[in-house]
């Protein structure tokens, strides 16, 4: 069967289904009889999801349990409209909320702000916590802009916590213990929950922790044995297997894998059930070794082999502090105030001779040239906001409220070439063979003032408008320091120069619904949605620039981006039928994206940046259903088809060399053209899962398959001439055999059955390839799926 009547066939199958039964996969609560309702507060106020006028979904904690969704990366196999690449535990990943994505895919995702806006309860984080704990995930496609700030262009993931309970004590433990193909190591995941009431319906603590080891399946063959010494090609540039591969190379295996420890603590202090505050304390950290990718077949490197000359491990870590205050003012409104404080460090290692070589200085001349990079990321994160939520009753009801979020960051940077001081005589100056070093810091602080009035026109219709109005300010200082050429070591030596920048503006919300019938809603919204600009995080060049150096540095033009903005209409129809048995959700989107913050390079050293260019479209639909034509027999399935292109070029962004592999070649920046698809997202995406449940005298017997289906996706904008990849679909499959009980679960498990081998995305493009100087270049990447993974689990409940 060709790979063109798959997909059609795929389509075909997802869009009949979900067109005779369509309904809503992800708000399966896990009650066979769907008589369970899920409730959401999408809308800042308390609503069952059929009755809520928007386009939401809903993964509850029982599905998050039971499917084995441990982060934000598995969310996208059960929530149509969203495409998210596991790029491996080196950051978040690269998520994607219909289509709006202009960036080149890459093998190592984001830890940055992106389209969307994720939040952990009321306080919004970039950043992929474990699920532990959680009433749901509640995921909003479309712009979000008038009730939620902070990057929510194209929608908002909002993790909802369990909250402390001062009515009972409460335990549970869970571990899990799996094998992976491709893997030398067992994985083992333990976590648990512990709600303990100190003042009966006054005090209450909750803990959830867990310790997560995910096996490595990527292996690293071309480690140097002593950088500055080892050859990194002892076997020539076709294949690094030779007779002096001993002496200078060495393997290391399983490096991508996952170490996280995570734990979330809350303190409730209630007066009454009308005042309460939450204390709240978070902490993850992860480590990890290398990169989720292979080198495609670089110096004979296989599938799941890397040819980087460096192991490249990766430290990231996260604290969040909240305070939330809940108040009942008299039966009028409820009023929220949150403030929060959040620290985020990354640390990355990362082989950078390749990048270097190509800057054409001369290095090749040092034989055991070599070098790799450290960067950091150290982010602070204040944010407050105070609402007022009506409670009144009556035809209307209305929303108000503040909101202030302050972020600064800094970035130290360098890059060290082990040798190479020694090598033109400055070893005893630069002792630490620092290349290159850059410090840069930023502020970006946001205000903003928002509200949304609703008003019942009739019991079955609503209207409801809102609007938002925002201010922003960025600040950006930094410099550089070329310590071979006698700079001092550290850049903060020098005069920090930078520039600053800002915007002020409104984004609104329109939306209706009507009531069908008691069960059957139609809504329609149009909306705007923003994403803030701000500072590019490479120091600014020096005035003049010097000629004949490494100067990976921003021209004054380069320093900072500009905000965009989307404008969204849409129309869905949410129901349930058949007492139940049947519910359902689809509907149809278009928008319009103006001013795109584009991936581009800067003038000097080619670092990738930010800017602002072009316009894009990007419309479709998307459709879920959950049926369940007897108690036993549950079907779920999801499916959306995104169309997104350029709707206007945007000049001189696509960075090329114009021969690929002949370094003599100049590099060239191309257009993107209108008609250009934007990479990132699949088209056609979908999954479909049959649940059966099996009474045995107290306890059940859960037989689940869930098979997965994400289509192609393009690299990079103008993927055909400019060297980028159109990445193939694939299917995947997913099982699980539970037997059930009301203190525990046991389960048999197994994720990607049929091992199958896939690429997410890719790192840099083909016209990075071949031999420069005499160096295999390796900065082509693919980042590929977690092989077969198999493996037995337990929960307790006390």
């Amino acid at each position: 069967m060709n790979n063109r009547l798959k997909v059609a066939l795929n389509s075909a199958t997802f869009l009949t289904g979900c067109m005779l039964t369509t309904g809503a996969m992800a708000q399966d609560a896990g009650a066979s009889s769907g008589s369970e309702e899920i409730v959401v507060t999408a809308t800042r106020r308390e609503t069952t999801l059929q009755d809520t006028p928007i386009n939401i979904s809903a993964i509850s904690a029982d599905m998050l349990e039971k499917q084995r969704i441990d982060d934000v990366r598995d969310i996208a196999d059960f929530t149509p409209g969203i495409t998210i690449s596991d790029t491996g535990p080196t950051s978040t990943g690269s998520i994607v909320l219909r289509g709006i994505s202009a960036d080149d895919t890459g093998d190592s995702g984001s830890d940055g702000d992106n389209t969307l806006g994720i939040y952990l309860g009321e306080v919004p984080l970039y950043y992929d916590f474990k699920l532990l704990d959680l009433e749901r995930v509640e995921t909003l496609l479309g712009p979000q802009g008038t009730l939620y700030g902070v990057g929510t262009l194209a929608g908002a993931i909002r993790y909802i916590p369990k909250r402390p309970n001062p009515d009972g004590f409460e335990a549970e433990v869970h571990s899990r213990v799996y094998g992976k193909d491709h893997s030398k190591e067992v994985g083992f995941q333990g976590d648990f929950m512990l709600n303990i009431p100190l003042v009966r319906d006054h005090v209450a603590f909750r803990t959830a922790s867990g310790y997560y080891f995910d096996p490595g399946f990527i292996d690293y063959p071309l480690v140097l044995q002593e950088p500055g010494v080892s050859l990194p090609q002892a076997g020539g540039t076709g294949n690094a297997i030779g007779p002096d591969y001993a002496d200078n190379l060495r393997m290391v295996r399983d490096v991508n894998f996952e170490r996280t420890y995570t734990t979330r603590n809350q303190l409730l202090l209630q007066y009454n059930p009308n005042v309460k505050a939450i204390l709240t304390y978070v902490y993850q950290q992860t480590r990890t070794n290398g990169r989720q990718a292979n080198s495609a077949g670089v110096l004979g490197t296989g599938p799941y082999e890397n040819g980087s000359r460096y192991v490249e491990p990766h430290r990231r870590h996260a604290h969040l502090v909240s305070l939330e205050l809940n108040a009942n003012l008299w039966d009028i409104a409820d009023l929220v105030a949150t403030t929060a404080y959040t620290n985020r460090k990354v640390r990355e290692v990362k082989d950078q001779t390749d990048q270097l070589l190509d800057l054409e200085l001369g290095y090749e001349a040092f034989p055991a040239f070599s070098a790799y990079l450290i960067r950091d990321n150290n982010t602070e994160q204040y944010n407050d906001e105070i609402r007022l939520v009506s409670r009144h009753g009556g035809p209307f009801s209305w929303t108000i409220g503040g909101f202030y979020n302050k972020q600064t960051s800094s970035y130290p940077y360098v890059e060290i070439a082990p040798g190479l001081a020694d090598f033109y005589g400055v070893g005893d100056t630069n002792p630490d063979d620092i290349e290159y070093a850059s410090i840069t810091r930023g502020k970006v602080t946001e205000k903003a003032a928002f509200g949304e009035l609703t008003y019942q026109v009739t019991p079955a219709w609503q209207v409801t408008a809102g609007a938002r109005y925002f201010k922003y300010s960025s600040r950006l200082a930094g410099a550089i320091v070329l310590p071979l050429l006698g700079d001092p070591l550290d850049p903060d030596e020098l005069p920090q120069e930078g520039g600053t920048a800002g915007k002020s503006g409104w984004v609104w919300k329109f939306n209706s619904s009507y009531k069908i019938a008691p069960d059957l809603m139609v809504y329609a919204t149009y909306s705007k949605g923003y994403r803030l600009g701000g500072p590019n995080y490479v120091a600014p060049c020096p005035n003049p620039v010097p000629p004949d150096q490494q100067n990976a540095c921003a021209l004054p033009d380069e320093l900072q981006y500009g905000p965009d903005t989307t404008k969204n209409i849409e129309i869905g129809l949410r129901g349930e039928l058949f007492d139940r048995k049947l519910n359902f959700h689809f509907d149809v989107f278009r928008i319009n994206w103006s001013g795109l913050q584009l991936g581009t390079e800067t003038t000097y050293g080619a670092v990738g940046i930010t800017g602002n260019g072009g316009s894009a479209r990007s419309q479709g639909f998307e459709a879920s259903f959950t049926a369940r034509p007897t108690r036993e027999l549950s079907i779920q399935g999801t499916y959306s088809y995104v169309d997104a292109k350029l709707t206007s070029d945007a000049p001189g962004i696509i960075s090329i060399r114009t021969v690929p592999g002949d370094y003599s070649s100049p590099v060239v920046a191309l257009d993107a053209l209108a008609g250009d698809r934007l990479p990132g997202s699949a088209k056609n995406a979908g999954s479909l899962g049959v649940t059966y449940t099996r009474p045995l005298g107290d306890a059940e017997l859960i037989a689940n398959w869930t098979a997965v289906y994400r289509g192609n996706v393009v690299s990079r904008l103008g993927w055909e001439r400019t060297y980028g990849e159109l990445i193939p679909s694939y299917v995947t499959h997913r099982a699980s055999l539970t037997y059930s009980t009301e203190k525990y679960d046991l389960s048999l498990w197994a994720n990607n059955i049929f091992d199958k081998y896939a690429v997410v995305s890719i790192g840099a493009d083909r016209s990075r390839i071949g031999v420069n100087d005499g160096f295999a270049v390796r900065y082509y990447s693919r980042a590929v799926i977690n092989p077969r993974t198999f493996g037995i689990e337990g929960r307790f409940k006390f």
